[in-house]
């Protein structure tokens, strides 16, 4: 049968449908793109740590401390509601031998296990300061520092071995017997994970375990976890410029904002504002080493990866908001699944992270070491930290994870959820 003629006014209805159509489809696409495109846009760094720096007095802290955890969950539930993930709540105090004067040992060491039953029953991290601040202050306190840590969980604490007055060697040399005994005494090695040796880093940083201050206390800070935002940014661009330009612009209207905001919650709340810590800190997959191998084009280690670190600190110092702590470029070997594999591989060395170190970031962080490291070979690594923080002027940190039972060529076995496990590799 002959099909029947379709009149013409029909066919141009016909047709007028089915541009109608076309066009809704593509609005739809569009539309789709769009907001795939704002998703990807809108990828929003977390907040690592809210910090509150609190004056502990032994004889009311649990009052403190319910104040204290006042302001936290407070400012937590505003950056949740602002669309900032917050992943831990933190409260640091004054170096612990000021609140602990003229208590026996067994009493110091039974307040520091009900102030961690108490951190772990609220849901805050916990920092009770440096056991020694200056080259004089007495070393048996940081062997009473390794006790408090051996019996506690959730505490964090450190040693200053540098400040303006130089590289403080008697303090190098606790240190390095403080991460022996963590190493030797504390389940599968984790100890050293809660305790670094910090050197030039002003106290009030929101990140762990350096942190500290000295002051009256009610004060905060803020820590980001930024890996991520670092990531896109050198996602379309291999040149350093304009990686470093892009980087800017990301970071920095997260940046602002969150600093709009805590500056919102010093006038409700009447803590005082300290900063933000701009550091771009990894977490596992959320990797840093990731992105500088995207923007570099090879593994981390390779030519070039000092560039790549000097580009992010130049981004980080170009964001205008009130910095605090490091804000440098973080490379925790340990806390970041790339540079585990790279650290495992070889590609990764102290000397090389020290390099690093002299245009970015923070030092020597989750170093995995063999189990048979010496006390004498640990001071020289964190004396050659310490010596680099001095003459360049700037914050820099060890915190180094000796694997007790464990040699070269052998993998670590930690359990924690923030490490990743590697091959640990030969010291020079």
């Amino acid at each position: 049968m002959t099909p029947r003629p379709v009149p013409k006014r029909k066919r141009r209805l016909l047709s007028s449908n089915l541009r109608v159509k076309r066009g809704v489809a593509c609005l739809a696409c569009l539309f789709l793109c769009f907001w795939a495109s704002a998703g990807r846009a809108a990828e929003k760094p977390k907040v690592r740590a809210i910090t509150a720096f609190m004056h502990l007095d032994r004889g009311q802290y649990n009052t403190q401390v319910q104040e204290a955890l006042g302001m936290l969950r407070k400012a937590k539930a505003v950056y949740e509601q602002a669309g900032y993930e917050v992943q831990t709540i933190r409260i640091s105090t004054q170096p612990f031998p000021r609140y602990t004067q003229g208590s026996s040992r067994e009493e110091i060491l039974a307040f520091f296990r009900e102030y961690d039953a108490l951190a772990k029953k609220e849901g805050f991290d916990a920092a009770i300061g440096p056991a020694m601040l200056t080259d004089g202050d007495d070393p048996g306190q940081a062997e009473l520092l390794g006790e408090v840590l051996r019996n506690t969980t959730t505490l964090n604490a450190s040693m200053v071995v540098a400040g303006e007055d130089g590289v403080h060697w008697k303090a190098v040399r606790a240190a390095a017997r403080l991460m022996k005994f963590l190493s030797e005494r504390t389940p599968r090695s984790q100890g050293n994970f809660n305790f670094s040796a910090t050197a030039m880093l002003p106290e009030n940083t929101p990140f762990y375990p350096g942190s500290y201050h000295t002051g009256a206390g009610r004060q905060f800070g803020i820590a980001l976890q930024s890996a991520n935002v670092v990531a896109e940014a050198f996602s379309s661009t291999k040149e350093p410029v304009a990686a470093a330009k892009a980087l800017e612009t990301a970071l920095g209207r997260h940046a602002h904002a969150i600093e709009a905001i805590a500056l919102r919650l010093e006038k409700e709340t009447g803590w005082s504002y300290m900063g933000i810590d701009l550091s771009p800190a990894p977490l596992r997959e959320v990797s840093i080493g990731a992105a500088i191998e995207n923007l570099i084009g090879a593994k981390i280690g390779s030519s070039g990866t000092l560039t790549a670190a000097a580009t992010i600190t130049s981004a980080l110092h170009a964001i205008r908001v009130k910095r605090a702590g490091y804000s440098g470029l973080m490379l925790p070997v340990l806390e970041d699944a790339v540079l585990a594999e790279r650290w495992g591989e070889g590609a990764l060395t102290l000397d090389a992270l020290l390099a690093y170190s002299a245009v970015c970031g923070t030092g020597l962080d989750t170093i995995p070491l063999p189990g048979d490291v010496t006390e004498a070979q640990l001071a020289r690594i964190i004396g050659d930290m310490a010596s680099l923080a001095v003459k360049l002027r700037k914050p820099l940190s060890a915190r180094l994870q000796p694997v007790a039972g464990k040699k070269a060529g052998e993998r670590s076995d930690f359990d924690d959820p923030f490490l990743v496990n590697t091959t640990l590799r030969p010291l020079p």
